[in-house]
């Protein structure tokens, strides 16, 4: 078995509702919708949103306050057009904008915003990185 993987990243979330609804907005369709948790097929790994007192409890920390934004998720598309597009349905959608796409120092092109719940999305061009026909890294 190959140890360096993800198969889940999950966000605690405020509002499960206003989280699933933010995601809908952009498009995202769950994969499995059960009480308290939603997933999410990302084709090889899941993401996952869960509440935040429900998430500290199955941490094993009920009552733990747990934080956002010192982890960044990205995703990379085929061109800085799309990259474009992709952070004016989020902001559309109700993201907050945090920097707006830009010509990067690494030869990319890159913006960010935060989901409503604060969690911190990179939307990027890497001409480095070359995705295949369903998005996925080549």
């Amino acid at each position: 078995m190959k140890a360096q993987r993800i198969t889940l990243v999950t966000l605690g979330v405020a509002d499960l509702e206003r989280a699933k609804a933010f995601y809908a907005a952009l498009g995202w369709q769950p994969e499995e919708d059960a009480p308290g948790v939603v997933f999410y097929d990302l084709g090889g790994m899941k993401l996952g949103l869960f509440g935040l007192e429900s998430l500290a409890e199955d941490q094993g920390r009920p009552g733990a306050a747990l934080g956002t934004g010192a982890v960044t998720l990205a995703q990379n598309f085929d061109s800085r057009e799309a990259v474009d597009a992709a952070y004016a349905r989020a902001l559309d959608c109700g993201a907050t904008p945090l920097k707006a796409p830009e010509a990067v120092f690494w030869g990319g092109y890159s913006g960010y915003y935060a989901d409503p719940d604060g969690h911190v999305w990179e939307v990027a061009h890497n001409p480095f990185w070359p995705l295949d026909s369903d998005g996925a890294l080549a």
